[in-house]
């Protein structure tokens, strides 16, 4: 029985030690989403940032942004980043007026992510005034 004890003790750290392991992204804005409401075109420049953490205990590396069309990536994390460190990717909307849902794939090894990919998204409805 002690021996059972003593292997199940063993078996429970070593998988709470696996969980916490490798880089892990978390980032500021609410479901990962930036929100830019109701926005005139003539007085936006659609220039937003999605600013991350790295809450792991390895650093991160951001491998390649991609975005759907009528958003461009204006800059990303190009360094790695490690662990407790901030970066940001500043994106940018084309400023169509209409509504705005658009995806950003992120690509990394972050572990709390499946295969480190994440979605990022933005939305809103740009105005024509």
């Amino acid at each position: 029985m002690r021996k059972t004890l003593t292997l199940l003790a063993i078996l429970i750290f070593s998988c709470i030690g696996f969980a916490q392991n490798g880089a892990k992204i978390e980032f500021k804005a609410e479901n990962n989403t930036i929100d830019y409401g109701k926005i005139s075109k003539m007085k936006d420049n659609g220039i937003r940032e999605f600013i991350f953490t790295n809450t792991g205990d390895k650093p991160l590396i951001i491998y390649s942004v991609q975005s759907t069309s009528s958003c461009t990536i204006l800059s990303k994390q190009k360094d790695t980043i490690l662990p407790g460190k901030k970066g940001e990717i500043k994106v940018k909307y084309n400023m169509n007026p209409g509504p705005i849902r658009k995806t950003i794939t992120v690509e990394s090894n972050a572990t709390n992510y499946e295969n480190g990919r994440i979605p990022l998204k933005i939305k809103g409805e740009v105005l024509a005034n």
